[in-house]
């Protein structure tokens, strides 16, 4: 019987198509499967809350120092910052009635006695709250308000800087002769009020209008 060469040729070769077609079914089913990529995103940076910032002190000095005025102080300031803001002392100032170590509070009026000056508290100068320079006649001055002087009684004259109950009975005695003052300068005419003490008080009296 003759073989074809032939056709055992392409048996065998079918043969082993067949067998590496099975070998490689069988790896792909072995074969393990990856686990799926997750992307995780990273947690969210918590941000602290923004710090406040406090508001600065509005305080006001007058009397004996170089520039006296409303001034910004930084929470917790004292007497030594805000006379160091308004340049310093004068040279008529009365430093040993000053308590450079007294803390201020925003709306108070701290005011420098000069030499000779009557001063209620030794080594202390009194904070108070103050009217404002061109505000109106509601803000605070000495003893709670601006001092109307057609109206103040003795007591209350003898609460401004430099006025005591001499002068004070003056400005009475005067209202009493002339009439109320037309303007708050106008109490330069009382005797023993020059235009230093007027200075001192201007930001802290009023006519009443």
């Amino acid at each position: 019987m003759k073989i074809d060469l032939g056709k055992i040729t392409i048996a065998v070769a079918a043969l082993a198509a067949g067998v590496v077609l099975g070998i490689g079914i069988l790896t792909l089913r072995n074969r393990e499967i990856p686990a799926p990529i997750r992307i995780v995103p990273p947690e969210p940076t918590q941000t602290s809350s923004p710090t406040m910032t406090p508001s600065p002190m509005q305080v006001f000095v007058s009397g004996e120092v170089l520039f006296p005025d409303v001034y910004g102080l930084a929470p917790g300031s004292r007497i030594k910052q805000l006379v160091e803001a308004a340049g310093g002392f004068t040279d008529n100032a009365n430093t040993t009635a000053v308590n450079m170590a007294q803390p201020l509070a925003d709306g108070v009026h701290v005011h420098i006695p000069a030499e000779g000056d009557p001063v209620s508290t030794p080594n202390s100068v009194l904070t108070e709250p103050a009217r404002l320079p061109n505000s109106g006649e509601n803000d605070l001055g000495v003893g709670g308000g601006v001092i109307n002087i057609n109206t103040a009684e003795l007591q209350e004259l003898e609460t401004l800087p430099g006025i005591g109950p001499v002068t004070a009975q003056k400005i009475i005695d005067y209202r009493a002769a002339n009439g109320a003052f037309p303007d708050i300068a106008a109490i330069m005419e009382v005797s023993g009020i020059g235009q230093g003490m007027f200075d001192k008080i201007d930001l802290l009296i009023s006519i009443g209008n």
